[in-house]
């Protein structure tokens, strides 16, 4: 049997894209992803997280990594939602990483509350889901080293999309992580989103953006909701 975790990385941030990474094995062989030190990528240093992701890559049968972009995740949120976005993304991999002869048992890092709901949109989107085993579950990245693999993969990328924004636009100062927590990410938004606004790096359906440079649907919003 093989095995298939996935999981995301950049759901939050208001700057730049959101990742999705998959890694497929054999489920015998998950032990080993531990032994190379797959786990939770959140409580791993960047550079760990770089040299377990290069081992990681040489020890699967495949992977595979997907990026939305902010204009993407604007289109998600007006139409649906974000975690309608990342089901269709988690579909998309395995949809890639399915060959249709062998047993899956697929893992995924739930991104909602509603992990049923959820995971029936998943498998809708699936083209050929008849050899799929699938578990949708919270912190799954810390539960299963497969899904652990695929957090790092995603971080890594993240990382690495941020490190090109950062060269990209460092005439107009440092973008700092992305997140709108990030004092360094708020004050940019604050000095250069306007005349950024169509440069396709800002996320323009979040909160931050929206409290900073209302349209005029947010301004009569407010005002309805004020009154």
């Amino acid at each position: 049997m093989l095995l298939l975790g996935i999981d995301d990385a950049g759901r939050g941030p208001l700057i730049g894209p959101m990742i999705l990474a998959g890694v497929l094995i054999e489920k015998k062989d998950e032990k080993n992803l531990k032994k190379l030190g797959a786990k939770d990528s959140k409580i791993l240093a960047h550079s760990e997280r770089i040299r377990i992701s290069k081992l990681i890559e040489k020890s699967t049968i495949s992977h595979k990594v997907l990026l939305s972009t902010p204009e993407e995740i604007d289109k998600a949120v007006a139409s649906v939602n974000l975690n309608t976005l990342e089901a269709i993304k988690s579909a998309e991999i395995i949809n890639s990483l399915n060959n249709k002869k062998e047993k899956i048992q697929v893992v995924v890092d739930c991104p909602s509350v509603n992990t049923l709901a959820w995971k029936n949109k998943m498998i809708s989107c699936i083209k050929h889901p008849d050899n799929l085993e699938i578990f949708c579950e919270h912190k799954a990245d810390a539960n299963h080293p497969v899904v652990s693999a695929a957090s790092i993969l995603a971080k890594v990328k993240r990382e690495e999309e941020v490190t090109k924004l950062k060269i990209e636009y460092q005439k107009y100062g440092d973008i700092g992580s992305g997140y709108p927590s990030d004092p360094v990410t708020k004050e940019f938004l604050k000095e250069h989103g306007k005349e950024l606004k169509d440069s396709g790096i800002f996320r323009k359906s979040w909160a931050t953006w929206k409290t900073m440079f209302p349209s005029p649907s947010d301004k009569k919003q407010k005002t309805l909701k004020d009154f």
